[in-house]
């Protein structure tokens, strides 16, 4: 089996350090919406100017590095305990380099590893065999700050008018938004998911933070959703970091799965502005970062 622990390595380093471009465009276009020298433009463009000396210098864009979570999509060929080991190693290397911050606490001791791991739960990974020859490994480091303001509701819900149905749903993604204020670390994104049991409608929400940038959603129903749902929560007028203005999210991604009869989920997964997302393929020998 081929060592790709370095290849790892640098896939971390990257997600670490550098937006990727279409995150970028979306906050500059953003700022340029605000007013000039009003807070929400000053936060914006502080967001800018980080992010571009976070790349210059290879140093983590948010001090918060984050769940290192990897979903890996391997052909058979590639052996799933190897990949788990190289893994594993990667991520050591990675904080020792200064890439992560070590992140894995013992909840009973609260004694920190001290190099991101955390039995078999710290670091993530997620595997699903995939046909062919491409060995596809996504990463996602999502920060605490905005993983303590996602949500998760069960429908119906009185409190919010909100029943069964896409209107339903509306109304607690939005109430899932306007609870969060400026703590999520806004401008943010939302992955949310429709249905599914509590568990595995929250891992599915925080999947659709994947279909960025390229994945369009082939339910038209909730395509219109997810726009509407974005337009909404910028009229809201939490803006940037919670200083008012025309930015709250920067883009909303939802999936829907079958649910139980007697249950009706709507999971919240919800990232910061440093959506620290890539991709690393390998194909042919070839190795590829997006």
């Amino acid at each position: 089996m081929l060592d790709i622990t370095q290849k790892l390595v640098e896939l971390i380093r990257l997600a670490s350090t550098s937006l990727p471009d279409w995150v970028e465009n979306r906050l500059r276009a953003a700022r340029e919406t605000e007013l000039p020298g009003s807070p929400a433009w000053n936060a914006l463009d502080a967001i800018s100017r980080n992010v571009g000396l976070s790349r210059q210098n290879s140093t983590p864009i948010c001090q918060d590095t984050g769940t290192p979570s990897f979903y890996i999509q391997q052909p058979v060929d590639w052996p799933q305990a190897g990949l788990t080991q190289q893994v594993r190693a990667a991520v050591t290397q990675a904080t020792h380099l200064g890439y992560l911050r070590p992140n894995a606490i013992d909840p009973l001791t609260g004694v920190n590893s001290g190099d991101n791991q955390g039995g078999e739960t710290f670091p993530e990974l997620h595997f699903r065999q995939a046909d062919g020859s491409r060995l596809v490994i996504d990463l996602l480091l999502k920060g605490g700050g905005c993983e303590n303001v996602s949500a998760q509701y069960s429908l119906p819900d009185t409190r919010l008018g909100a029943k069964r149905d896409l209107e339903g749903v509306r109304r607690v993604v939005l109430d899932a938004v306007f609870q969060a204020q400026g703590q999520g670390c806004a401008p943010g994104f939302l992955g949310v998911a429709i249905g599914g049991d509590r568990a595995g409608s929250y891992a599915i929400a925080k999947q659709a933070l994947l279909d960025w940038p390229d994945v369009v959603n082939p339910n038209t129903e909730l395509a219109a959703l997810e726009d509407g749902i974005t337009g909404e929560a910028n009229d809201l007028g939490i803006g940037p970091m919670g200083f008012g203005g025309k930015t709250t999210l920067l883009g909303t991604r939802i999936r829907a799965a079958a649910r139980l009869p007697a249950s009706y989920f709507v999971s919240v997964s919800y990232m910061c502005w440093a959506f620290r997302h890539r991709r690393m393929v390998i194909e042919n020998g070839q190795v590829s970062y997006e």
